[in-house]
């Protein structure tokens, strides 16, 4: 289908460059649905009860097919938060200059929005877009909860839209997310929903971690993503690669391309993108855990928000 669209574009060299540009893009989504198409394989099966209506033979889950050694993602009921007063909480300053210089930053792009150009706000939207696939596709379904397989492509592209996102490394958002299922709402969890819509949603990342999800993160098996070199590449140059993906690219692509200000591009494109993405992601960890309905399991908080599911690109659901 894309190298059809290529033929297109290259007949109609002579376009405006707007009309280019946008031809352009379509090719490059065009090329990313082929690719996943091809990358992606799944087990999808019938319910059981489908099966048996239909006489069909009864066939066993393969779940062992896709997910053979994960087991630390599933909740552990037996677990109890231990008695005693709560630690004192210990502040990260560091991150707190960083978040509240982040979301001055967002506030003041939201009233450059209207005077920046068109293609630096939809720029904003394409990168959130593929940074969230990075973050729902990637360390959430894939490398979290293995619940499907991935051919090299495409971890690679699900590598590097998780590096645009910039919320840790595959490895320690799997680790933190596995803690966050398996000790769901207890003092293991990374953000306990229990100790209020804040500190679910951004508080837990500007205090010291509780000493129970150190004891019990440093325990869970993590010999998948070990042994997965992509994953611990990433790990290794994390760093390196978020100055690139994340900071530099987004800057100087409006100011050199379509020559956009440097302030445009540093506060609508960065700032506000970063806050827009980072904002609904963590509405997965507050509003559906205390806002929706419950039609797994009304014994734990996980609830299903229709808004959040649909403003995480789908991770808020609870079905897993």
């Amino acid at each position: 289908m894309w190298h059809l669209c290529c033929q297109l574009t290259l007949k109609e060299r002579k376009l405006p460059s707007s009309q280019y540009l946008s031809a352009c893009t379509c090719i490059f989504l065009c090329m990313l649905l082929e690719i996943s198409s091809r990358c992606c394989t799944t087990n999808i099966m019938e319910p059981h009860s489908r099966r048996q209506q239909d006489g069909e033979e009864k066939m066993p889950l393969q779940a062992e097919d896709i997910r053979p050694e994960i087991k630390d993602d599933l909740y552990d009921p037996s677990y109890q938060n231990e008695e005693g007063p709560p630690p004192k909480l210990e502040y990260v300053w560091r991150n707190i200059i960083f978040m509240a210089l982040l979301h001055v930053g967002a506030l003041y792009g939201i009233t450059l929005v209207p005077s920046c150009k068109v293609y630096t706000w939809l720029l904003g939207v394409f990168y959130n877009v593929v940074a969230g696939l990075g973050i729902t596709a990637g360390a959430h379904r894939l490398w979290s909860h293995r619940t499907y397989k991935a051919r090299l492509p495409l971890r690679i592209f699900l590598i590097m839209a998780n590096t645009m996102a910039f919320q840790n490394d595959v490895y320690e958002w799997a680790r933190d997310h596995r803690a966050h299922h398996k000790f769901s709402e207890t003092h293991a969890d990374p953000h306990n929903s229990r100790r209020g819509f804040f500190f679910s949603h951004v508080g837990w990342l500007l205090v010291r971690k509780h000493p129970a999800v150190k004891e019990k993160g440093k325990n869970l098996d993590m010999s998948d993503l070990k042994a997965e070199k992509l994953v611990m590449f990433q790990r290794r140059y994390y760093k390196l690669a978020v100055m690139l993906i994340f900071i530099i690219l987004p800057t100087l692509v409006p100011w050199y391309l379509w020559g956009e200000t440097f302030q445009h591009s540093l506060c609508v494109s960065n700032f506000l993108r970063y806050a827009v993405l980072l904002n609904f992601t963590w509405l997965v960890n507050s509003a559906a855990h205390l806002y929706g309905y419950r039609p797994y399991d009304r014994g734990i908080g996980a609830r299903e928000n229709p808004f959040v599911s649909m403003a995480s690109l789908d991770t808020g659901r609870h079905f897993q």
